[in-house]
């Protein structure tokens, strides 16, 4: 089945979101998985402590490298915490003259809290990667700080994926994990910029150990998109993988603990 990703994203040293989830979920997913590192953390199920900033003409450069010669059929970003980062993304994509499509998963704050994206960057967030977007993937408190509005039903998502589609992006997942979280049932929205939307509802796992579930969505997406998929199969598919990964979690470390992004694989065939 293959597709090529690029993931454009930031390292987590304790394995359960950022580029280590992206690479596990595409290679699980039977893409192939490629990646430009934007910023190393230092970090685990408990939180982030420390954030080290790759430089920008490096990453310009792993992006160069790759598509030049591996190619891809589709890119994902994620964790970007300044501006430059976002330049150097959309500078080379020019200079290449590459119209790819684009997963774009607006990583702001991670699990634990910590803030995962400079003040200063939202601006080129939204005026120069998101109108790239073939899928936004906000969460609620990420679509809220884009849009501006209070989400607290349904209909303020809908609302709030209004006004994102201003920005450009072809399609915006709207992903309601955070709305009505003592329902028993979790509701995600894909609006289409014709007017569409998809409806995807599934049963509340009630764990803590839901690390990186924004990245492997977003992930899951892009290999699906990679590999010749529609907007709606690729995300249909991605709730269904990431649902298992929650559900059959290792159950590591005191905090919010990582997914297990490998349940498709068979054991008994590797022995």
């Amino acid at each position: 089945m293959n597709g090529r990703v690029l993931i454009i994203a930031g390292s987590d040293s304790g394995g359960g979101a950022g580029i280590q989830a992206d690479l596990k979920t595409v290679t699980c997913l039977g893409g192939y998985a490629m990646t430009a590192i934007t910023a190393l953390t230092a970090q685990n199920t408990e939180g982030v402590t420390a954030i080290h900033d790759v430089p920008v003409d490096f990453i310009k450069e792993q992006i160069r490298v790759v598509l030049s010669d591996i190619g891809a059929d589709c890119l994902k970003t994620g964790m970007l915490s300044q501006p430059e980062a976002i330049h150097a993304i959309c500078d080379v994509l020019d200079e290449l003259e590459m119209d790819l499509p684009m997963i774009v998963d607006p990583v702001m704050v991670a699990k634990g809290g910590a803030s995962l994206l400079a003040d200063q960057a939202l601006d080129a967030l939204t005026t120069r990667l998101i109108p790239r977007a073939t899928v936004l993937t906000p969460n609620v408190p990420e679509a809220e700080k884009l849009s501006g509005l209070s989400i607290q039903t349904p209909d303020d998502m809908k609302a709030a994926a209004d006004i994102l589609f201003t920005l450009g992006p072809k399609a915006v997942l709207m992903k309601g994990g955070h709305l009505d979280e003592i329902s028993e049932m979790v509701t995600d929205y894909l609006y289409l910029n014709d007017g569409q939307c998809h409806v995807y509802e599934g049963e509340r796992l009630l764990t803590r150990h839901t690390h990186g579930t924004g990245c492997t969505t977003a992930s899951a997406i892009a290999c699906g998109i990679a590999q010749g998929m529609t907007a709606q199969q690729a995300v249909k598919r991605a709730k269904s993988y990431v649902f298992e990964a929650i559900r059959t979690a290792p159950r590591y470390g005191r905090g919010h603990g990582p997914l297990n992004h490998g349940h498709t694989v068979k054991q008994d065939e590797y022995p």
